[in-house]
């Protein structure tokens, strides 16, 4: 009998979690204006908001962090990082932030001025509201298969070669500060980035003389899937996957808060002296010096200690099967997804799933409430809130797809939990003709609004 599947880690402290009831849940999501966000976490019984640093650590990572070196400069801590970095990625030049956010503020105030253009693949939130904040503009360049949900295509987060030699043709190079390439594309439902594509971008970007860069918040992920989908890799560790991957980049940002498998932390790496020392000058402003960035010693030890942890075969594995095992569930229960399942959460088609509801009533965001109210399940609308407003027009931007998130956090539930979130779905699903109605904006902010918007019921 073939030995069936079981994680690669056993547990060793847990964390009580408090059972609400349907009673509580409809006052609750009231008061806090139909956002998610708003909630508390104790009025959340299954949190699915984000992956982003919510995993749990390691011993190991618990123990790196009792030796940190808390000197502001020059830290062992840092130097720990700093050649975990090099060997993983092979960037000589880095510096540390606070989150991936910080880094994009960083490197975007280095590299991007008014009037650039970005092209990129289904650009995520911090990253367009980086870019447009600076008056520059975003051009989405993905594959065409990424909007079809139904489509089984195995790398959604492919940048369409076509599309990118389409705006590479029409603007100068002095226009355009980098390529940037998501890995994995979460926009797109954390779907991965081929090798083969990334090594086209490289040499598309080659002959135009423009820079490309890895937003690689989950670069071990879309390494994970390079090795299972692309044959020429099947027999390649993933460490050497990532190295060839970041051959291709100029420089990279990371959150280091999903596959480095920590609760706060980033860094930018660079292949180019010359930009480490003019990002130097912005870190400095914005986040700390720069050997330590925001960042403790104790954490990035953990970090260094998280992202050889998070490159490691068996613990993606276990990962990414979690992940898949939530998306055969409801696909089992006939809710569409998007599809192939991605590395960090199954993305709901809530279009497809309340196609009776008007797009202006933000539809993923209607799902959003109803999976708290059924269940205390806590998810993240990827969809028109999302995409927030034309920043000419300020009409409201509709993406392609409206997607409610399932990001599921790095060594946190069991399968048990997903079982309840995906008959939680379930019940929706069965009920889907009795959701009469989206939801209207009372407050929002003037950029990525979603994370502040109060809402309220669009019709009685």
């Amino acid at each position: 009998m073939e030995l069936p599947f079981a994680e690669s880690y056993k547990i060793k402290m847990v964390e009580a979690i408090r059972k609400s009831t349907r009673e509580e849940r409809d006052k609750w999501i009231k008061e806090a204006g139909y956002n998610v966000f708003n909630l508390t976490s104790e009025q959340v019984c299954i949190d699915l908001l984000t992956d982003s640093g919510t995993g749990a650590m390691s011993d190991r990572q618990w123990s790196a962090m009792m030796l940190g070196d808390e000197s502001y400069a020059g830290a062992s801590s840092y130097h720990n990082l700093k050649d975990a970095i090099r060997s993983i990625t092979g960037f000589e030049w880095f510096l540390p932030t606070h989150q991936g956010r910080a880094a994009e503020n960083v490197l975007f105030s280095t590299l991007v001025k008014k009037g650039d253009i970005v092209p990129g693949n289904s650009h995520f939130d911090t990253t367009k509201g980086h870019i447009e904040f600076r008056k520059a503009s975003a051009v989405d360049c993905t594959v065409d298969a990424a909007f079809d949900t139904s489509a089984d295509y195995p790398f959604k987060g492919n940048i369409d070669l076509l599309k990118l030699e389409d705006v590479l043709n029409e603007y100068p190079p002095e226009r355009i500060p980098f390529v940037i390439v998501t890995v994995t594309c979460n926009t797109s439902g954390g779907q991965p980035v081929s090798m083969d594509n990334l090594r086209a971008v490289r040499e598309m970007a080659n002959r135009y003389g423009v820079p490309v860069i890895f937003d690689a918040a989950r670069f071990a992920e879309n390494a994970y899937f390079i090795k299972k989908r692309e044959k020429l890799y099947a027999d390649r560790t993933i460490r050497e996957i990532v190295l060839e991957m970041f051959t291709y980049a100029d420089a990279m940002t990371m959150s280091s808060k999903k596959d480095a498998i920590v609760n706060m932390g980033g860094f930018i790496a660079f292949r180019k002296e010359k930009w480490f020392r003019e990002a130097s000058l912005y870190n400095i402003m914005f986040e700390g010096f720069i050997t330590y960035g925001g960042m403790s010693g104790r954490d990035m030890n953990a970090l260094a200690r998280g992202l050889e942890e998070g490159t490691e075969f068996d613990y993606l594995d276990t990962r990414v099967r979690q992940v898949e095992y939530l998306g055969n569930k409801l696909k089992g229960y006939g809710i569409p997804v998007q599809n192939p399942i991605g590395g960090h959460a199954v993305f709901v088609d809530a279009g497809r799933f309340l196609p009776h509801l008007p797009r202006e009533e933000f539809v993923a965001q209607a799902l959003v409430v109803e999976l708290y109210r059924e269940a205390g399940v806590r998810a993240t609308e990827i969809g028109t809130l999302l995409a927030d407003r034309d920043p000419v027009s300020r009409e409201n931007r509709y993406p392609a797809v409206e997607y409610v998130r399932l990001a599921i956090p790095r060594r946190v539930y069991t399968n048990n939990h997903m079982d309840v979130v995906a008959a939680a779905m379930k019940n929706i699903h069965e009920r889907r003709n009795d959701i009469r109605r989206g939801y209207n904006i009372i407050n929002e902010a003037p950029i990525m609004r979603h994370f502040t918007v109060e809402l309220k019921p669009a019709r009685k």
